[in-house]
């Protein structure tokens, strides 16, 4: 064998070498996208399904628990289409029962109590999370922008909220105790959270109860007087504990745009 040929083998097994090293990582590189992938399907079901179980039940708007199925199923057809190991079809299964449900209105979810500060500070994480995902979900085109400006602009008003369930839920204490002045304190607290949403025309609704409230603890105090009015503390206690209960100013829509 001549010196060209051995030269023309060697080149050939030199070729035929690096491309079957370019297919080997090319398919490594698909393998490590697809696992990537999954990885990150995975993680946004499992994030919106924790949203949808965890949220306090009173917070949770039906359009809200759309958005969180919506993402949901998303997620699981694309984790589908991968042949992820994951029980995709019970998941979807499971999505398919409960949407009707949450169209008629049928899926109820037990209200929670803010009663301590980490009680508030975990479920303003939790609202956070939310936020973030329907910036996600709008971005990538799964969301227009006006549902999308409506549930932020929603999202950041329970953030508020939160904020001012834990002042009440003091003030309810400190009154109990006949603390009024510390009760005072904590009202004011919750109408100044409240006011942050002043648009919202519930919140507007609420603050002047919340002052009204103000005013009489403050001559109560004033007088020297220990004991309120308890008709009237439960009236407040129930007009705040259904706040979210009254759909009339969600129907009337996007905040005022």
């Amino acid at each position: 064998m001549d010196t060209t040929t051995i030269v023309i083998v060697l080149a050939g097994v030199v070729a035929l070498s690096i491309v079957a090293i370019v297919i080997s990582q090319m398919r490594e590189r698909a393998r490590i996208e697809r696992a990537r992938r999954m990885t990150t399907l995975e993680d946004s079901y499992k994030r919106a399904n924790g949203l949808f179980h965890e949220l306090p039940g009173q917070y949770l708007t039906k359009e809200l628990k759309l958005l969180l199925v919506d993402r949901m199923e998303s997620a699981c057809k694309q984790l589908a289409a991968l042949k992820s190991e994951k029980p995709i079809k019970a998941w979807l299964q499971e999505l398919e029962q409960l949407k009707p449900k949450i169209q008629s209105d049928q899926d109820k979810r037990p209200p929670v109590k803010i009663d301590s500060p980490d009680k508030s500070r975990q479920i303003r994480e939790q609202l956070k999370d939310l936020f973030k995902l329907i910036e996600t979900m709008h971005k990538a085109g799964q969301v227009d922008g006006k549902i999308a400006k409506k549930q932020l602009k929603y999202v950041l008003f329970l953030v508020h909220k939160t904020h001012a369930d834990l002042h009440i839920f003091r003030a309810r204490e400190y009154i109990r105790q006949n603390e009024l002045r510390k009760a005072i304190h904590e009202y004011h607290m919750a109408s100044t959270e409240m006011g942050k949403s002043k648009d919202n025309p519930l919140a507007a609704k609420v603050i002047k109860s919340l002052r009204t409230r103000i005013k009489e603890l403050e001559s109560m105090a004033t007088e020297g007087q220990a004991k309120q009015s308890t008709e009237e503390q439960h009236r407040l206690d129930k007009e705040w504990d259904s706040f979210l209960d009254d759909d009339s100013w969600k129907k009337r829509a996007d905040y005022d745009d």
